[in-house]
């Protein structure tokens, strides 16, 4: 026990479960806990260290979560194997008064009893006057002056805000020169191809996917390679084999599955790009929110100059807001210079928008209602979680890792999904199938049918009664 932990290691100034996690990851990434030793159990470490099981319990299912360790049935924990290097300090640094906080873009053609539309999030939580504020400060504090072109890459405030926000909380290395603020995405993304062409026109994507990436670079002429995904993640044996030097992923939370890419995963991919000189676009849609333990680091952080960051603030705030950004490595940094001057495009995000959210975030804001959003969407979550259990019990497969604003119910039918999705409208509510993330459907196991079911907008008390409703509407189908 000695060469794992000990008492005097504790910090009295840092949450006990946050040093377990950091220290075993330290250990096992430098290889001194080698592949496959085993840990102390929960109540083991809990009595050496003099602390309760609670803490421990948390730090082994934050290692679990990111794939530094395995769980086995009457073994134990295991450290996982860990390619080299893996840089530990990429880890983003969080507050302990954050730590403390952690407790279908397809728009409903009408409204429904129980909207479990899959990315409403509840703007009831919209800090509206404290936004009002800011943005009448703004006004008063620069009137005209904000009425004119702004920086096509987006104000150098916001990008600052953006960049140190995002060091702290996703782990991103980068500074605000590498920060692009846009719109909305497909803008992003049509910018990113264009830089990206004269080095590349062949791209992968895993299979199945939320088809703004893919879809977006196959409009642009390139050829896009659908990748099916396993327990981990994106195939690797399947992208090796595409013969692409282009990927685009969601390691930190993969739409529709909800799959977590494990450390392992993370650094054989960051190896490919390096070994193919590519890049990896990282979607990191949904990232700060994950309701047990931390969020899990971005992969940007662990290989900089090989990911291109694509995030936004259309769940953080509202999609109204207008804001989104990339974060390119330095080599494409030229690249994007390059395309303005051939283009000489102009800014898409407004200039008061931007203006006030970066007033927003620099006066701690943001921070806050994060926190907030994080506490309700996890009540939010646990409750769709039991509701759907208690309701379909053995006649669904629920599938959620506890992060984003959606889970999956699995179910089998012989009828097509549309019969599911009918029924469920004519029963007052609104669930959607993930068919149309599917780049290849052969792919999509047959008789198996997923149905995306979202928790951030709708009411908590509905929840309950809204997947009884639903069971109840599918109860001839399944």
């Amino acid at each position: 026990m000695k060469e794992i932990m000990e008492p005097w290691m504790l910090d009295p100034d840092t949450p006990i479960y946050i040093q377990i996690s950091d220290h075993f990851k330290n250990e096992i990434g430098s290889g001194r806990l080698s592949s496959g030793s085993r840990l102390p159990s929960v109540r083991h470490l809990a009595e050496h260290l003099g602390v309760s099981m609670t803490p421990v319990e948390w730090a082994y299912r934050q290692l679990v979560a990111e794939g530094f360790i395995e769980s086995r049935p009457r073994v134990g924990y295991l450290a996982s194997e860990i390619p080299q290097p893996y840089n530990a300090s990429a880890l983003p640094k969080i507050s302990r008064e954050e730590e403390a906080a952690h407790a279908s873009r397809i728009r409903p053609e009408r409204e429904y009893l129980y909207d479990f539309h899959l990315s409403r999030n509840d703007f009831s939580l919209f800090p509206l006057h404290t936004w009002r504020h800011l943005e009448t400060r703004i006004l008063k504090q620069e009137g005209e002056r904000l009425l004119f072109y702004g920086d096509p890459q987006g104000e150098w405030g916001l990008r600052c805000e953006v960049a140190a926000y995002l060091k702290q909380y996703r782990g991103v290395v980068c500074g605000p020169e590498q920060v692009v603020i846009g719109s909305e995405q497909f803008l992003l993304m049509s910018c990113l191809a264009h830089i990206l062409k004269p080095i590349e026109q062949h791209i992968a994507a895993e299979n199945p996917v939320y088809p703004l990436l893919p879809g977006t670079f196959r409009e642009l002429g390139f050829d896009v390679s659908p990748i099916p995904l396993d327990k981990d993640g994106i195939s690797m044996s399947s992208l090796e084999a595409s013969g692409a030097r282009l990927v685009g992923v969601s390691p930190s939370h993969h739409f529709p599955s909800t799959l977590m890419m494990p450390i392992r995963s993370r650094m054989e991919l960051l190896a490919w790009a390096e070994r193919k000189g590519g890049y990896i676009i990282e979607d990191d849609y949904s990232g700060e929110f994950r309701y047990f333990g931390r969020p899990i680091p971005s992969l940007q952080g662990l290989g900089p100059e090989r990911v291109v960051y694509i995030g936004g603030f259309s769940q953080t705030l509202a999609p109204a807001v207008c804001v989104h950004y990339l974060v390119l490595p330095l080599p494409l940094i030229e690249r994007y210079k390059e395309l303005y001057r051939r283009v000489l495009f102009e800014q898409s995000s407004s200039r008061l928008h931007q203006r006030t959210l970066e007033k927003f975030i620099a006066e701690g804001h943001l921070t806050k209602h994060i926190r907030k959003l994080r506490r309700i969407y996890k009540a939010k979550y646990e409750a769709i979680v039991q509701a759907a259990g208690q309701h379909f019990g053995d006649k669904a497969e629920i599938v959620g890792e506890g992060a984003g604003f959606h889970i999956l119910l699995r179910v089998r039918c012989a009828q097509p999904v549309s019969r599911l999705i009918a029924a469920a409208e004519q029963a007052g509510v609104h669930v959607a199938s993930t068919a149309y993330t599917w780049l290849d459907p052969s792919e999509k196991p047959e008789g198996i049918h997923e149905i995306i079911a979202g928790f951030a907008g709708i009411p908590l008390e509905l929840i309950d009664p809204g997947m009884k409703a639903l069971r109840e509407a599918w109860d001839p189908l399944i």
